[in-house]
C-alpha cells in the first residue's frame, strides 16, 4: 500500500511541470495504489507522447515503485483548450 494521496501527486506533478491544470482521481479506494491523471503542462509543447510520458515517469519515479496502475494524459494548453470546447 502506497501513502501517496492525490493531492500529493497533484502538487508533486503541478510544481515540476509547471501545469496549468492537473486531474488526480484515485482509482482504488483510498489506498492509493491506482491513479488517472490529467496533466496539462507548457513543457509538452513540440512533444511526442513517448516523451511526455518519460518526463512525468521521471518526475514520479519514486512514487511509481509503489503505484501499481498509472494512466496518464499528457497534454499542452492548446490540445486542453480544444477538447474542452468540444
Amino acid at each position: 500500500m502506497s501513502n501517496y494521496s492525490e493531492q500529493y501527486i497533484k502538487d508533486k506533478l503541478s510544481k515540476e511541470l509547471d501545469a496549468s491544470h492537473v486531474d488526480v482521481e484515485d482509482l482504488s479506494d483510498g489506498c492509493g495504489a491506482k491513479f488517472s491523471v490529467i496533466i496539462v503542462s507548457p513543457k509538452f509543447e513540440g512533444k511526442p507522447l513517448l516523451q511526455r510520458h518519460r518526463l512525468v515517469n521521471s518526475i514520479l519515479e519514486e512514487e511509481l515503485k509503489v503505484i501499481h496502475a498509472f494512466t496518464m494524459k499528457t497534454l499542452t494548453p492548446e490540445q486542453w483548450e480544444k477538447k474542452q470546447q468540444q
